[in-house]
């Protein structure tokens, strides 16, 4: 996978999609996007203030998306600013630290945040992160695959930021369930949107 910059014919009609990254602070969202982006990963942890933007385009099989990630922060005082970032999402990432029960447990009110603003016109995928830290772990994958049946019609995989595993099939299964084919072309300038939480 590779990044452009754009401004050829060929991007103008590539659609784009946002994609909102949401959860409990600390849980590895930002880590995620760093992973993804640059292949690399800093153990030192900042807490992201307010929302944080990242483009890349990301090249499938059949066609070429444009993926615009939105960082948001996991602490509370940053709350209000989430609906409206959610609000025109196609796509959530909802992302819980395996070693964390209580981030776990929080998915429920990201997921029904996701839920009130988008219905089910909206992609979600729930995301165990920091798998590194197995020996750590105070959720099993079985709930996490449980929970996201629960949910209903949500996409679960268990990823580690750090050791890189998973990242990249995160993304692509993201990319090849958004929206795409023969329509893409009479709607390129309209942006799509992923959250991921």
């Amino acid at each position: 996978m590779a990044t452009t910059s754009g401004g050829s014919e060929y991007s103008s009609a590539m659609r784009k999609f946002k994609l909102v990254f949401l959860g409990e602070q600390s849980v590895g969202k930002t880590s995620l996007i760093t992973r993804f982006m640059y292949d690399t990963f800093d153990g030192n942890y900042q807490a992201t203030i307010g929302i944080d933007f990242l483009s890349k385009t990301m090249y499938l099989d059949d066609r070429t998306v444009r993926l615009q990630l939105w960082d948001t922060a996991g602490q509370e005082r940053f709350r209000s600013l989430i609906p409206s970032y959610i609000r025109d999402s196609s796509v959530a990432i909802v992302v819980y630290d395996v070693t964390n029960r209580d981030s776990f447990q929080s998915t429920s009110k990201w997921v029904e945040d996701v839920r009130a603003e988008r219905g089910n016109e909206v992609i979600i995928a729930l995301v165990g992160n920091k798998t590194d830290l197995n020996d750590k772990r105070e959720v099993s994958t079985e709930e996490g695959e449980q929970r996201a049946k629960e949910y209903n019609n949500v996409m679960f995989l268990e990823t580690s930021a750090k050791a890189g595993h998973n990242v990249m099939p995160l993304f692509k299964k993201i990319a090849q369930a958004l929206p795409g084919g023969d329509d893409a072309q009479n709607d390129s300038a309209a942006p799509h949107h992923i959250v991921v939480m």
